[in-house]
Protein backbone atom coordinates (compact mmCIF):
# COMPACT_ATOMS: atom_id res chain seq x y z
CA UNK A 1 0.00 0.00 0.00
CA UNK A 2 1.35 3.01 -0.62
CA UNK A 3 1.35 6.01 1.87
CA UNK A 4 1.75 9.61 2.62
CA UNK A 5 2.18 11.17 6.09
CA UNK A 6 0.82 14.41 6.06
CA UNK A 7 2.94 16.93 6.83
CA UNK A 8 2.75 21.23 8.21
CA UNK A 9 2.00 23.39 4.92
CA UNK A 10 0.96 20.67 2.67
CA UNK A 11 -2.71 21.37 0.67
CA UNK A 12 -4.72 18.47 -0.93
CA UNK A 13 -4.19 20.45 -4.21
CA UNK A 14 -0.57 20.16 -4.01
CA UNK A 15 -0.16 16.71 -3.16
CA UNK A 16 -2.65 15.51 -6.16
CA UNK A 17 -0.35 16.93 -8.42
CA UNK A 18 2.70 15.31 -7.00
CA UNK A 19 0.97 11.73 -7.01
CA UNK A 20 -0.57 12.77 -10.54
CA UNK A 21 -3.98 12.29 -9.56
CA UNK A 22 -7.11 14.74 -8.68
CA UNK A 23 -8.32 16.42 -5.58
CA UNK A 24 -11.52 14.31 -5.66
CA UNK A 25 -10.08 10.90 -6.05
CA UNK A 26 -7.69 11.56 -2.92
CA UNK A 27 -11.00 13.27 -0.74
CA UNK A 28 -13.04 10.31 -1.92
CA UNK A 29 -10.29 7.52 -1.03
CA UNK A 30 -9.70 8.98 2.14
CA UNK A 31 -13.24 10.13 3.13
CA UNK A 32 -11.95 13.28 3.68
CA UNK A 33 -15.19 15.61 4.21
CA UNK A 34 -13.89 18.73 3.21
CA UNK A 35 -10.83 18.86 0.90
CA UNK A 36 -9.91 22.39 1.82
CA UNK A 37 -9.37 20.89 5.56
CA UNK A 38 -6.53 18.38 6.27
CA UNK A 39 -4.45 17.25 9.23
CA UNK A 40 -0.87 17.21 9.60
CA UNK A 41 0.43 13.78 10.80
CA UNK A 42 -2.41 11.86 9.23
CA UNK A 43 -1.63 9.22 6.74
CA UNK A 44 -2.80 9.96 3.28
CA UNK A 45 -3.89 6.59 0.89
CA UNK A 46 -3.05 7.33 -2.28
CA UNK A 47 -6.29 6.03 -4.89
CA UNK A 48 -6.08 2.33 -6.54
CA UNK A 49 -4.96 1.11 -3.06
CA UNK A 50 -6.61 -0.89 -0.23
CA UNK A 51 -7.58 0.16 3.59
CA UNK A 52 -9.90 1.71 5.95
CA UNK A 53 -8.05 4.55 7.03
CA UNK A 54 -10.51 7.33 8.33
CA UNK A 55 -9.39 10.92 7.47
CA UNK A 56 -10.98 12.28 10.38
CA UNK A 57 -9.07 14.26 12.75
CA UNK A 58 -8.02 12.18 15.87
CA UNK A 59 -7.55 12.61 19.30
CA UNK A 60 -3.97 13.62 20.36
CA UNK A 61 -1.04 12.70 18.90
CA UNK A 62 2.29 13.77 18.58
CA UNK A 63 3.75 17.03 17.90
CA UNK A 64 4.62 18.07 14.23
CA UNK A 65 7.16 20.47 12.94
CA UNK A 66 8.67 22.94 14.87
CA UNK A 67 6.62 25.94 16.49
CA UNK A 68 2.93 25.77 15.87
CA UNK A 69 0.28 28.46 16.57
CA UNK A 70 2.66 29.85 19.67
CA UNK A 71 5.57 31.17 16.78
CA UNK A 72 8.54 29.54 15.47
CA UNK A 73 8.93 28.82 11.90
CA UNK A 74 6.84 25.99 9.28
CA UNK A 75 5.09 23.92 12.13
CA UNK A 76 1.57 22.59 13.17
CA UNK A 77 1.14 21.03 15.97
CA UNK A 78 0.36 17.26 14.94
CA UNK A 79 -3.23 16.70 13.45
CA UNK A 80 -3.79 20.57 13.37
CA UNK A 81 -5.71 21.76 9.80
CA UNK A 82 -3.75 22.23 7.07
CA UNK A 83 -5.22 25.05 5.41
CA UNK A 84 -5.84 23.95 1.31
CA UNK A 85 -5.86 25.59 -1.75
CA UNK A 86 -9.39 24.29 -3.25
CA UNK A 87 -11.30 26.69 -1.08
CA UNK A 88 -14.75 27.26 -1.07
CA UNK A 89 -14.74 29.36 -4.21
CA UNK A 90 -11.95 27.05 -5.75
CA UNK A 91 -14.22 25.61 -8.45
CA UNK A 92 -13.55 29.24 -10.25
CA UNK A 93 -9.99 28.69 -9.73
CA UNK A 94 -7.69 28.62 -12.72
CA UNK A 95 -4.79 26.45 -12.96
CA UNK A 96 -2.76 29.54 -12.98
CA UNK A 97 -4.26 30.84 -9.65
CA UNK A 98 -3.49 27.73 -7.91
CA UNK A 99 -0.02 27.74 -8.83
CA UNK A 100 -0.20 31.16 -7.24
CA UNK A 101 -1.91 29.86 -4.45
CA UNK A 102 1.17 27.16 -4.13
CA UNK A 103 4.01 29.60 -4.46
CA UNK A 104 2.44 31.67 -2.17
CA UNK A 105 2.56 29.40 0.33
CA UNK A 106 5.66 27.96 -0.85
CA UNK A 107 7.56 31.36 -0.19
CA UNK A 108 6.08 32.11 3.01
CA UNK A 109 7.18 28.38 4.78
CA UNK A 110 10.55 29.23 3.20
CA UNK A 111 10.47 32.86 4.58
CA UNK A 112 8.88 33.51 8.42
CA UNK A 113 6.54 30.39 8.53
CA UNK A 114 3.57 31.62 10.74
CA UNK A 115 5.91 34.11 12.33
CA UNK A 116 5.55 38.01 10.46
CA UNK A 117 9.53 39.30 9.30
CA UNK A 118 7.73 42.47 7.69
CA UNK A 119 8.55 41.31 3.91
CA UNK A 120 4.92 40.81 2.58
CA UNK A 121 6.03 42.77 -0.64
CA UNK A 122 8.85 40.37 -1.01
CA UNK A 123 7.25 37.30 -0.05
CA UNK A 124 4.70 38.25 -2.55
CA UNK A 125 7.02 39.17 -5.29
CA UNK A 126 9.23 35.78 -4.95
CA UNK A 127 6.00 33.73 -5.89
CA UNK A 128 4.59 35.63 -8.69
CA UNK A 129 8.14 35.42 -10.00
CA UNK A 130 8.26 31.31 -9.36
CA UNK A 131 4.66 31.15 -10.35
CA UNK A 132 5.04 33.06 -13.36
CA UNK A 133 8.14 34.15 -13.72
CA UNK A 134 7.00 37.72 -13.71
CA UNK A 135 9.49 40.35 -11.33
CA UNK A 136 6.98 43.00 -9.74
CA UNK A 137 8.70 45.51 -7.86
CA UNK A 138 7.58 47.90 -4.42
CA UNK A 139 6.43 47.59 -1.31
CA UNK A 140 2.72 46.66 0.22
CA UNK A 141 0.99 49.70 -0.77
CA UNK A 142 3.01 49.89 -4.46
CA UNK A 143 2.27 46.48 -6.04
CA UNK A 144 -0.86 46.68 -7.07
CA UNK A 145 0.60 49.99 -9.30
CA UNK A 146 3.69 47.33 -10.63
CA UNK A 147 1.49 44.35 -11.44
CA UNK A 148 0.94 44.35 -15.17
CA UNK A 149 -2.43 44.45 -16.59
CA UNK A 150 -2.13 41.86 -18.89
CA UNK A 151 -1.24 39.51 -16.23
CA UNK A 152 -3.94 40.58 -13.68
CA UNK A 153 -6.89 41.93 -13.87
CA UNK A 154 -8.51 44.19 -10.56
CA UNK A 155 -11.53 42.66 -9.05
CA UNK A 156 -14.71 43.54 -7.34
CA UNK A 157 -15.19 41.17 -4.21
CA UNK A 158 -15.09 41.30 -0.11
CA UNK A 159 -12.72 40.13 1.71
CA UNK A 160 -14.79 37.05 2.60
CA UNK A 161 -15.05 35.88 -1.13
CA UNK A 162 -11.58 36.27 -2.09
CA UNK A 163 -10.82 34.50 0.60
CA UNK A 164 -12.44 31.84 -0.28
CA UNK A 165 -10.80 31.53 -3.90
CA UNK A 166 -6.88 30.70 -4.16
CA UNK A 167 -4.47 32.72 -5.85
CA UNK A 168 -6.19 36.27 -5.46
CA UNK A 169 -3.62 39.13 -4.60
CA UNK A 170 -4.52 41.43 -1.89
CA UNK A 171 -3.12 45.02 -1.49
CA UNK A 172 -4.14 47.07 1.36
CA UNK A 173 -2.48 50.93 1.61
CA UNK A 174 -2.28 51.26 5.00
CA UNK A 175 -2.47 48.80 8.27
CA UNK A 176 -2.77 49.70 12.05
CA UNK A 177 0.76 49.20 12.27
CA UNK A 178 3.91 51.89 12.35
CA UNK A 179 5.49 50.51 9.38
CA UNK A 180 1.82 48.90 7.64
CA UNK A 181 0.88 52.92 7.66
CA UNK A 182 3.66 53.42 5.67
CA UNK A 183 4.05 50.82 3.47
CA UNK A 184 0.55 49.31 3.46
CA UNK A 185 0.51 45.11 3.26
CA UNK A 186 -0.07 42.38 0.59
CA UNK A 187 -0.81 38.90 0.43
CA UNK A 188 -1.71 36.09 -1.84
CA UNK A 189 -5.46 34.42 -0.55
CA UNK A 190 -5.02 30.44 -0.12
CA UNK A 191 -8.66 29.66 -0.83
CA UNK A 192 -9.40 28.29 2.76
CA UNK A 193 -11.67 30.99 3.19
CA UNK A 194 -9.42 32.66 6.31
CA UNK A 195 -5.58 33.09 5.93
CA UNK A 196 -3.40 34.49 3.19
CA UNK A 197 0.36 34.15 2.60
CA UNK A 198 3.26 36.65 2.05
CA UNK A 199 6.56 36.35 3.98
CA UNK A 200 4.39 34.08 6.41
CA UNK A 201 0.76 32.73 6.68
CA UNK A 202 -1.52 34.99 8.55
CA UNK A 203 -3.91 32.15 9.82
CA UNK A 204 -7.03 34.86 10.07
CA UNK A 205 -6.65 37.41 7.58
CA UNK A 206 -11.04 38.32 8.23
CA UNK A 207 -9.35 39.04 11.83
CA UNK A 208 -6.52 41.67 11.02
CA UNK A 209 -8.20 44.85 11.86
CA UNK A 210 -7.07 48.36 11.03
CA UNK A 211 -6.37 47.95 7.53
CA UNK A 212 -7.67 50.49 5.24
CA UNK A 213 -7.43 50.64 0.97
CA UNK A 214 -7.85 46.97 -0.29
CA UNK A 215 -7.72 46.20 -3.78
CA UNK A 216 -7.85 42.68 -5.08
CA UNK A 217 -6.52 41.30 -8.10
CA UNK A 218 -6.87 38.09 -10.06
CA UNK A 219 -4.19 36.50 -12.73
CA UNK A 220 -4.88 36.25 -16.28
CA UNK A 221 -1.78 33.78 -16.94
Amino acid sequence: MTTYRIRPGDTLSALASRFKTSVSALARTNKIANPNLIYAGKTLRIPGHGGKDSFEPAKGGAKGGTGGAKGGTGGTKGNAPVGGSTGAGGAGATPAMRRLAEAGRAAAMGMGGYNSQGLCATGVSRAIQNAFGIKVWGNGNQIDNNLPRDKFKQVNMSLEEALKTPGLVLTWEKTSSRLGSIYGHTAITTGDGRSSVSDFIERNTLGAGGRSGLKIFRPLV
